[in-house]
């Protein structure tokens, strides 16, 4: 989701005043008659995703300071247009992301989703676009601090949101069905929690019991490629400030919306 996208979500917000999702929007509503994703408990019970609590209305805050997440230096959002609206929003946390989908009349992607885009579903893809290695000039993954020097940056020579590219800017990437950006650039958050391993049984379905963490796939612009493989996965804190042990509102991470078929 790129930052001219998401300041239209920021002006429906409108400081807190504004727009906020309906309670119980936002899920996979045209899947398991209207319930949406679901998950199979230990105990042979069923759990299905709940959607927009309104509890979480006070964890939507998109505000200049918010969104300058490290001082600034890394992040892509100014607090009026300028010459960054086609790079990528960073510094979101997940309940940002998963209202602006809601506003934008789609929803998170469940992990099954995201992953089965990348792996190309049935052809196991090692890499959103195949098994080539993504290469150091930016062809096919935004990584490593490539960008925009190709091989004669790399690590560790990030020097701030500079070396985040716009959306779009490694066509070689796109995976199986069209979508750009898979790999790279920056993380995604996804809609389930982390779980150690996926639901299995598996169908139409997504780690729905709470946990601490929810899970980002995709790699991002200032890490390696070891982040980039279809199948590798991370979690980060849906919401709150930077601390020690985690934050959610960090300079190599954003989002995309998934939609209705």
């Amino acid at each position: 989701m790129t930052v001219g996208r998401f300041r239209q979500f920021v002006a429906a917000w409108d400081g807190g005043s504004g727009y906020a999702p309906l309670p119980g929007s936002g899920k996979h509503a045209h899947l398991n008659g209207g319930l949406g994703l679901e998950e199979i408990q230990a105990d042979g019970g069923t759990l299905y995703e709940s959607g927009w609590n309104a509890a979480d209305d006070t964890n939507i805050a998109p505000t200049d300071a918010n969104l300058a997440c490290y001082g600034g230096t890394f992040a892509t959002w100014t607090p009026s247009p300028a010459g960054q609206e086609n790079l990528p929003i960073n510094c979101v946390n997940w309940f940002e992301a998963f209202a602006f989908c809601i506003w934008d009349g789609g929803f998170l992607p469940s992990e099954a989703e995201w992953g089965y885009a990348a792996a190309g579903g049935g052809e196991q893809r090692e890499y959103p676009w195949g098994s080539t290695p993504p290469g150091t000039q930016n062809q096919r993954a935004i990584y490593g601090c490539y960008y925009p020097g190709g091989a004669d940056g790399g690590l560790p020579s990030c020097m701030g949101v500079t070396n985040l590219a716009a959306v779009g800017t490694a066509p070689a990437g796109t995976g199986a069905w069209g979508q750009l950006d898979l790999a790279g650039d920056v993380f995604q958050w996804i809609a389930d929690y982390y779980a150690p391993t996926y639901p299995n049984p598996c169908t139409d379905c997504a780690a729905l019991l709470p946990t601490t963490y929810r899970v980002v796939r995709g790699g991002s612009y200032n890490l390696d490629s070891s982040w980039l493989g279809s199948s590798f996965r991370a979690w980060n804190v849906p919401s709150g400030p930077m601390t020690t042990d985690g934050a959610s509102r960090i300079d190599g991470l954003g989002f995309r919306c998934a939609r209705t078929p």
